[in-house]
């Protein structure tokens, strides 16, 4: 993990103030994603979270554009998505996870979907929320983007991923140790 000032997973106050205008500036021009939210509710949930701040920025840096999908009533968190049109660009050509990147014997990716995920402090998104990520526009409709997996299918080495193609939400399966330069994944996180 990168350290700011010697501090695991801090941002600068310019780091952190970048960040915070680019999330306001996305948040006000996709409104539809959020209805009824308000921008001071949701920087006020951000900045008493800094470490949580620091995985946004994460996810920002690697291409997935993150904003609020959704707001938790009972908890008072705001749910982020990744929102980029296609695969965050800086989460490409990854396999799965641990067990199938140790399982490759040549051609091996740099990463891997699920480390790459917890070492930025964010999971997978589910089928389900890729579905519901997917009734806010159109996205990966040419690329893919790998999901959680249920463990009875991991188990038996396969691994699932969904993508957009002729206005319909598709999932698929392959083996967890591939990677193609067009399939990432896409992460939520809770503040």
């Amino acid at each position: 993990m990168k350290t700011v000032n010697g501090n695991k997973n801090k941002l600068s106050p310019a780091q952190r103030e970048e960040l915070l205008g680019a999330l306001k500036a996305r948040f006000e021009k996709n409104m539809k994603r959020h209805k009824g939210l308000e921008w001071a509710k949701v920087q006020a949930r951000l900045e008493a979270n800094p470490g949580k701040l620091w995985s946004l920025h994460e996810m920002e840096r690697t291409g997935g554009e993150p904003d609020v999908v959704g707001y938790d009533k009972k908890t008072g968190e705001c749910i982020f998505y990744d929102c980029s049109e296609e695969s965050p660009k800086g989460r490409r050509s990854v396999c799965y996870d641990r067990e199938s990147l140790d399982s490759r014997k040549e051609h091996k990716p740099e990463n891997n979907a699920m480390n790459m995920a917890a070492a930025m402090g964010i999971e997978l998104l589910t089928e389900e929320q890729y579905r519901e990520l997917q009734q806010l526009g159109e996205f990966d409709t040419k690329t893919s983007s790998w999901v959680q997996t249920p463990p009875e299918i991991r188990k038996l080495g396969g691994a699932l991923f969904c993508d957009r193609r002729y206005d319909t939400v598709f999932v698929y399966h392959n083996g967890a140790p591939s990677y193609y330069a067009a399939r990432g994944f896409r992460g939520s996180l809770k503040i």
